[in-house]
């Protein structure tokens, strides 16, 4: 745990020197209002990883929220257009509802079938783009064919803050809960970390990993009603590569793509991270397309830096091994 935290601050540093290297050149980056507009940009990210780290604590992967995201953003938009009046409370209810149903698809493949997660979610990632294309015939739905109150809702203030990231801050509370204080958290932590030993105390590991998968495509399914509202356009290329990024955030706050380990606090981090980056590109003259780039070289370096930690971890072990014979 403690090189969690010491993975956590080494972030949080990573974040603030960022954030100076950039004021020193546009100093309105770092005014208040600017860093509102960051932590907004960042908060589909944000919500979006925090589903992810529950699949990837489990010993799996999902490829698919992007995907998600997509068809259930084109959903909640075409009701909204064949009922402008429908109250944002039913549109939340829908795309929760309608995520959980797409993250247990893959749950229920990865679960019943053992097929491996990265296949399952390959799969369903294409077959999901294609639903909308067959919902739509590929055409858009565009901001003058949604409701002004549809559009509104992740955009209104509180305090001086979008209602999309108290949303993010909403889901992230939530699930540090979830994680620190419940059976399933717990269940997630011990299924990563040895699921043959979390068998023989009881746990279930398939159906472990399917509630985690039900966690992310809900969260996915969240995200994509807040997208679609947020910039007021739907079609079936929405979000198309995001998965990256959310993987990305994910092992760059120090979950363990072996499973087992990472924290709620880490993949913040790893999120804001990304999104400081995505956003101070172009004001140092940097070509935002990087950010695939700086996204995958992240994730490799944050893998082997993982790896290794854990090797060193092993040595010690080994070494107190011999120590006590």
């Amino acid at each position: 745990m403690s090189h969690l935290k010491s993975r956590e601050a080494i972030l949080f540093g990573a974040i603030l020197c960022l954030l100076f290297v950039v004021a020193a050149r546009f100093p309105a980056f770092v005014a208040p209002g600017n860093l509102v507009a960051v932590f907004t940009d960042t908060s589909p990210l944000m919500i979006l990883a925090m589903g992810q780290m529950a699949v990837i604590l489990t010993r799996c992967i999902d490829l698919s929220v992007a995907a998600n995201l997509a068809l259930t953003g084109m959903v909640c938009a075409m009701i909204n257009v064949a009922a402008p009046d429908l109250p944002v409370v039913v549109i939340l209810a829908v795309s929760l509802a309608l995520g959980a149903m797409l993250g247990a698809i893959n749950g229920i493949l990865v679960w019943k079938l053992s097929i491996p997660p990265i296949v399952v979610t390959l799969g369903t990632m294409t077959i999901f783009r294609g639903i909308i294309f067959l919902l739509t015939d590929g055409k858009w739905i565009n901001a003058h064919e949604m409701s002004p109150h549809f559009t509104g809702f992740p955009r209104s203030d509180i305090f001086g803050v979008p209602v999309l990231g108290w949303i993010a801050v909403l889901v992230s509370v939530v699930m540090l809960v979830l994680m620190a204080r419940t059976t399933l958290g717990r269940s997630i932590y011990a299924v990563g970390g040895n699921p043959h030993a979390a068998i023989y105390t009881g746990i279930d590991v398939g159906k472990t990993q399917f509630a985690a998968f039900v966690i992310s495509g809900m969260l996915a399914g969240l995200t994509g009603y807040l997208w679609v509202a947020r910039y007021s356009v739907a079609y079936v290329d929405i979000a198309g590569g995001f998965e990256l990024d959310v993987v990305a955030a994910c092992v760059i706050g120090g979950v363990s793509i072996a499973g087992g380990a990472g924290t709620v606090v880490g993949t913040l981090l790893g999120a804001l991270f990304l999104g400081v980056v995505k956003n101070a590109l172009p004001v140092v003259d940097i070509s935002p397309f990087w950010q695939l780039a700086i996204s995958g070289a992240a994730i490799i370096i944050a893998v082997a830096f993982n790896a290794q930690s854990g090797r060193s971890k092993g040595r010690v072990i080994l070494k107190s091994a011999e120590h006590a014979q």
